[in-house]
């Protein structure tokens, strides 16, 4: 396991300071607030903590409040909306500084067959013939509108080997193209023992999830984004349906698209597909997407 991987581990790895209430920490991301999915992570770890084993996370619906302050802890307040038979319903609020930043909702069920039936997965080169991020960002560093930028990019996803199928949007600016964006990725280093458990690589998929999927949006206007300068944004709600068992450590197909932008925001989905073609996630993001004045 690579000491970034640990890191990310580490930092998903809340403390308890009361029955329902989780404190987790920090760290600085390429903007300077924290990273979404951290908390979106964090969140679901808190809310997954004071579930029954047996319950698995199907679906979550998240909402950015307030930008989180990275030198700060965020304090995880769980409320137990519902204990069924079959699910269970979870609200979690993040705090810093006496003020909301982040809500979310998740909901878990027990395991049950049922109907089955499935979107094919899209066509995509396989993960292994595409450059890995520390041989293509530096590629693009010319393009960056501060010096460091490609490095800052390359240490917040180092826990995580994702490679672009297509050019990202900071390496097609003014050049509008269809939009959708694909990426391969996979944890850096192989999860097991006693932290190999399904709710783990849940949180690890909500994690990344958050990485590229307003890239979509970028890409259907020629923008390169917040490292180019070219638009502001923040992400604003999120949800993600979990419909089939998963690992975070090997490879998901990421296939996202936009099929909206007006009004200062952009709205992203995707489907998350295993290698072998299994659909194991949807998700659908929107953000605000503004151009600079």
């Amino acid at each position: 396991m690579s000491q970034a991987l640990q890191s990310l581990l580490d930092l998903l790895d809340l403390e308890r300071i009361e029955q329902d209430i989780f404190r987790g920490q920090s760290r600085s991301a390429v903007v300077p607030r924290v990273f979404g999915g951290q908390v979106a992570a964090q969140a679901l770890v808190a809310a997954g903590r004071t579930v029954p084993a047996d319950r698995h996370a199907h679906s979550l619906h998240a909402y950015f409040l307030r930008p989180g302050d990275p030198g700060a802890p965020i304090v995880y307040t769980v409320d137990r909306i519902r204990d069924g038979r079959s699910f269970t319903t979870r609200r979690v609020v993040a705090v810093q500084h006496g003020q909301p930043i982040f809500h979310l909702s998740a909901s878990f069920q027990t395991y049950e067959e049922g109907l089955e039936h499935q979107a094919p997965m899209p066509l995509a080169p396989d993960p292994e013939t595409l450059p890995t991020a520390a041989e293509m960002i530096p590629r693009y560093a010319g393009v960056f509108t501060e010096p460091g930028v490609a490095e800052r990019i390359l240490e917040a996803r180092e826990a995580v080997d994702l490679r672009y199928v297509d050019a990202p949007p900071f390496g097609s600016v003014g050049e509008p193209r269809e939009p959708r964006s694909q990426v391969w990725f996979r944890t850096n280093g192989k999860l097991d023992g006693e932290i190999d458990e399904p709710l783990l690589h849940v949180c690890l998929a909500t994690y990344v999830s958050d990485m590229t999927l307003l890239d979509s949006v970028l890409l259907a206007h020629g923008r390169g984004g917040w490292a180019i300068g070219d638009v502001v944004g923040a992400s604003l709600d999120h949800a993600m349906w979990f419909h089939r068992p998963f690992r975070a450590d090997e490879w998901l197909l990421y296939d996202q698209e936009s099929p909206s932008a007006s009004g200062g925001r952009g709205l992203g989905q995707a489907r998350i597909h295993t290698r072998d073609g299994r659909l194991a996630i949807t998700v659908i993001q929107e953000g605000v997407v503004r151009v600079p004045r």
